[in-house]
Parts: structure tokens; sequence; C-alpha cells
């Protein structure tokens, strides 16, 4: 009886932690296809706030500049987060020191970051605008494509590279074509996760943006959006940006576990 009462009480607080995760995000999308103007009272089902998203100019803007930072720091951080890992994980006997550096900026506040990131532009005299963002948002994806690589890594058969080298291949050739196939789930979760970051992130992006609009996010038009308070069209907004989000980040997971990798 003790053990049941126990188990039971589990599932409950277990259920009532679910609750309090995920029910406020389904009321968002629930409101998300709600007809009437207002931003909790349910009226009908409809899909027209979808719509309105589509007409608004801002909107489109902010989320095209949220589409060229997010597949340019991807690419950038993709490639620059392999090469590390595979780097890191070749010295990983001489100590820990270069790891402690690296993944950093998955530590510290993004709040810390942002600041750090800004005064080093203002240093440089840089102009701030998507390209300050672009560079930031690589900083601040780096370490998390470089954790994910690693961990593929660590499994990773070192014995095939030595026969690589054996048979005559340069390094070049050998981290193309005997490294990287091998390691290619690693990366595209890595640069899916990136990609994920990126699309969210708003601290980040609002301390390196630029005064104008062009340098606007989707998270910060959706910041400059709320202010005036909630409404169906900002409920539709959030819902595509999580959608876009779940499914990135599922796919990492799935690609990182290796269901998709045949192992």
């Amino acid at each position: 009886m003790a053990d049941r009462s126990t188990q039971r009480l589990m599932l409950l607080i277990l259920a009532a932690v679910f609750a309090f995760l995920y029910v406020p995000i389904s009321v968002l999308v629930a409101l998300s296809f709600n007809e009437g103007g207002l931003p909790t009272a349910w009226t009908g089902f409809s899909t027209k706030w979808y719509g309105e998203l589509i007409s608004n100019k801002d909107i489109m803007g902010a989320a095209l500049n949220t589409l060229i930072v997010a597949v340019s720091s991807t690419f950038i951080a993709t490639i620059l987060g392999s090469l590390l890992a595979v780097g890191v994980e070749i010295r990983r006997r001489k100590g820990r020191v270069l790891e402690t550096v690296i993944f950093a900026p998955m530590i510290i506040p993004d709040i810390v970051l942002a600041i750090a990131l800004l005064s080093f532009f203002s240093m440089l005299e840089v102009t701030l605008g998507l390209r300050t963002i672009i560079v930031s948002h690589v900083v601040f994806n780096l370490a998390f494509v470089c954790a994910v690589v690693r961990a593929r890594l660590k499994t990773f058969d070192w014995t095939i590279v030595e026969a690589s080298t054996d048979l005559g291949a340069s390094t070049i050739t050998t981290l193309w074509r005997v490294v990287l196939p091998v390691l290619m789930p690693a990366v595209i979760a890595g640069a899916l996760l990136a990609f994920t970051l990126s699309v969210d992130e708003f601290i980040i992006a609002f301390f390196t943006a630029g005064a104008g609009r062009e340098s606007i996010t989707l998270p910060m038009q959706i910041f400059a959006m709320i202010r005036f308070g909630v409404t169906p069209e900002i409920n539709a907004l959030a819902t595509i940006v999580m959608t876009v989000s779940v499914v990135a980040l599922a796919l990492s997971q799935r690609l990182n576990s290796g269901k998709l990798a045949g192992q």
C-alpha cells in the first residue's frame, strides 16, 4: 500500500509539473486560432491571424532578418564548431583548460555575453547591424555545435584516421572523406541546434543590433509588439516560432541519438 501511495504521489507531482510547463503553451496555441480580437476570451475558431502575419510588412521583414541571421550564423558556427571539436578531442589529454575557455559562452549569462560583445564592437568602432548580430550568434552557437560533435567523437574509432594516413591520404582528404562522413549526423544535429538557438535568441541580438528596422529580428519584433498587449496575432507568431524550434530540436535529438544514422 505504501509503495502504491508513493507511486501515485510521484505521478501526481509529475502531472502537476507537466501541467505547469505545457498548459500555458497549449493556451497560447489555442488562442492563436481565436476568431475574436480579445487575447483571452474564446469567440470561435479561425486562421485569419496567420493571414494577418503574412500581410504585416514589419513582421515579414523581421522574419527575413531572422532567417538571414540564423542561416548565416548556423553555417559559420557549424564549420568552425566541428573543426574545433576535432581539434579539442585530439588535444584532450593535454589538459582541460582549453575546454573551459571554449564552453564559457554556454555557461555565462546571455546578458554578460551581450554586454561584452557590444563593448567589443564599440571598441573596434564597428557599425551595428545584421553583420554584428551574425558574428555574435556565431560566438554564442560555437560552443553548442562543438559540444554536440564532441559527443559523437567520444565513440569515434581513430584507427581509421591512422589507416587513411598510412595509405597516403593527406590531412584534408582524411578529414573530408573519412572523418566527416562518420561525424555527419552529429554535425547536422549541431547545425539544427544552432539554428534553433539563433531563431529564439533575443538578448544578444537586442544588444548588438543597429538602430534601424533593417536589423530587427523576429524576437525583437515580438517584444516591441507585446508592450502594447498580447493579441491573437502575437499568439500566432509565437506559435510559428515555437513550432520551428520544436521541429528543429526534435530532428537534432533524433540525429544525435543515431536513429537516423543507422546506429
